[in-house]
């Protein structure tokens, strides 16, 4: 037989099918390569360690270094995209950081048999066994909180901090009586308490390096640890605050705006291997307020004269500024009662009762009124208190001796709605929003009935305000209009209300009453602070067995409103009160005689 010929050049009818599957073959392979790393790119772009992971040749290896570089790199958010690159691929990296930046750069893989080929290179192209991207914050710590004279108040400082292991609660006793040294209120029993329960080393307490030092080396006690860390304190426990949380807020977010920043691949034990980018910091500028350290310090020390809660908010009429906010222990229990706790103000409300009648033109500052001991109005009976009677007198002689029922018979011809108006115009139950706090300053609603609004012109009934409240009603009169508070300078505070001039007649007249309840009033133990004026309060509260104890004051461009819950009088306010202004000192001289003041003494 004769064999077939194939010429040279010309496929044989079966080799074309051969050639053909093979393309096909080779085709089906590439195409499988590039929907394998396309398919890697996408988990790596969703932060799927696992399932990026699970697309690789070496599962266990690729999850832990993408997981690791993930946690590595924060909140930051990567976009792969793929690129051909000859029989491999590109993969560009595209992180998104904080502060609209971004870190690009190129890695290349391999893939066969439908896995990318595992190695660590694909992270970075300078990683290596074991690394991984870090991200770090640069941040300028040493930025500052000043006071309005431009005094530190907050810095950044370094703790030690203390931890108890619960497996050995024995040594609290031992521990307890090292760390009296800087904190007399520790007790064994407290750090046991601490830690009970617990499965862990516990912290029990943070010192300052002043502290720390005293309290020396704790080593020897078993199951104590201690480690050193950066906080932003005061500059001295001497000002503490309820505000300093917002004032740390406000650093925070100053000294977050300004961070720099840096990309960095790391080895396993987190020593850098290369720097991939770097973002220098912005310089922070100093948060400036409107506190004043030294009335913040004389404020602190005088609510500290009481156990019960007590609680000092001063502000600058002139600018609305706060000049310090301080409560002791006992207050801080509650939570910042001195901004947003609110209380019957008792007999500081005739201060708004006052404004209303004069405002009204149903009385004069002089007028002669009577103020019996007991009086009654339709089916309400009020007393003065321990039932004093002064007979017939002046407006503003009723107003320093505080007679309730004198105020009492004011309100009963006002219309219903008087006291609280007049309230609003001073600043009580409006809601201001003052950067950096939350503050309440009252209820002031509208009298339903006779026996509410007489209730009510003696700080009684449905009425109630804050420290913070009646601080602001100070600093308004003292103003002319209603003051708009602030924490931080420049940035006064917006209110859901108007501010209207305060008649200057009526703000005249209240103003020399109040002279008056120092001078030779409810409040004559202050009289040797030169020109303060201001109206006491005791307020019945719960089942009218108890009462809290106020007074709020003036004294040239300071207004400030003291509380002592439960006082039972208004004596513990006034004296704590007295404390304060006469432990200012210097610090007060330099506000009473502020240019800015609006009002003369």
């Amino acid at each position: 037989m004769r064999s077939a010929s194939i010429r040279p050049g010309r496929p044989a009818r079966g080799g074309t099918a051969v050639l053909a599957i093979a393309a096909l073959a080779a085709s089906l392979v590439s195409c499988s390569e590039d929907d394998v790393v396309t398919k890697f790119a996408t988990a790596l772009t969703q932060r799927d360690a696992g399932e990026a992971a699970g697309l690789t040749s070496d599962p266990t290896a690729a999850t832990d270094a993408l997981q690791r570089t993930f946690d590595g790199m924060g909140d930051a958010r990567p976009r792969v995209t793929v690129g051909k690159n000859g029989d491999e691929h590109d993969l560009t990296w595209s992180w998104s950081l904080p502060h609209d930046r971004d870190v690009r750069y190129t890695t290349r893989v391999a893939a066969g048999g439908g896995k990318v080929t595992w190695q660590p290179s694909v992270i970075h192209p300078d990683a290596t066994a074991g690394a991984r991207l870090l991200y770090a914050d640069e941040k300028s710590y040493g930025t500052r909180v000043l006071d309005r004279k431009n005094a530190p108040l907050m810095t950044w400082q370094t703790v030690t901090v203390v931890s108890l292991d619960p497996e050995h609660a024995d040594s609290a006793e031992a521990l307890a009586g090292r760390l009296a040294v800087a904190d007399r209120t520790v007790t064994a029993a407290g750090l046991r308490k601490t830690v009970a329960g617990k499965d862990s080393p516990t912290t029990v307490i943070a010192l300052r390096a002043d502290a720390a030092k005293r309290v020396g080396s704790l080593a020897t006690i078993p199951g104590v640890t201690t480690r050193e860390e950066g906080r932003l304190l005061t500059t001295s426990p001497a000002l503490r605050s309820p505000l300093t949380t917002g004032l740390e807020e406000r650093w925070r977010g100053d000294v977050d705006a300004g961070a720099g920043a840096s990309v960095t691949v790391v080895d396993g034990e987190g020593e850098p291997i290369r720097l991939v980018e770097s973002f220098p910091a912005a310089t922070a500028q100093p948060v400036r307020t409107t506190l004043d350290a030294g009335l913040q310090r004389a404020a602190n020390a005088a609510v500290a004269r009481e156990k019960r809660p007590t609680m000092l908010v001063a502000i600058r009429p002139s600018t609305g500024g706060i000049l310090a906010v301080a409560q002791n222990s006992a207050a801080d229990a509650q939570g910042p009662v001195a901004l947003t706790g609110l209380y019957p103000p008792g007999s500081t409300f005739k201060t708004i009762t006052t404004a209303a009648a004069l405002k009204a033109g149903v009385t004069t500052a002089d007028a002669e009124l009577p103020c019996p001991g007991r009086a009654r109005f339709g089916d309400r009976t009020i007393p003065n208190e321990d039932e004093f009677a002064l007979g017939t007198v002046p407006l503003h002689t009723a107003f320093a001796k505080s007679c309730n029922t004198t105020m009492a018979a004011l309100g009963t011809k006002l219309g219903d709605t008087a006291l609280a108006d007049t309230a609003r115009a001073f600043g009580l139950g409006v809601d201001f929003t003052v950067p950096g706090i939350t503050t309440v300053t009252g209820t002031v609603p509208p009298a339903r009935t006779p026996a509410e609004r007489v209730e009510e012109s003696i700080g009684q009934g449905r009425v109630t305000a804050s420290p913070f409240g009646l601080a602001v009603v100070e600093a308004s009169l003292a103003a002319g209009t209603m003051v708009r508070p602030s924490l931080f300078d420049g940035e006064p505070g917006t209110a859901d209300a108007g501010a209207v001039r305060i008649d200057p007649a009526v703000a005249t007249a209240l103003r020399a009453a109040m002279r008056e309840t120092v001078t030779s009033g409810t409040a004559a133990a202050l009289r040797d602070i030169e020109g303060l004026g201001g109206k006491t309060g005791t307020a019945e509260f719960g089942d009218n067995s108890h009462a809290h104890g106020w007074f709020a004051g003036i004294v040239g461009d300071l207004a400030f409103a003291t509380l002592v819950v439960s006082g039972e009088s208004s004596a513990p306010a006034v004296a704590v009160s007295g404390a304060f202004l006469r432990g200012a000192g210097g610090d007060l001289l330099t506000v009473v005689r502020s240019e800015r003041a609006v009002l003369a003494d």
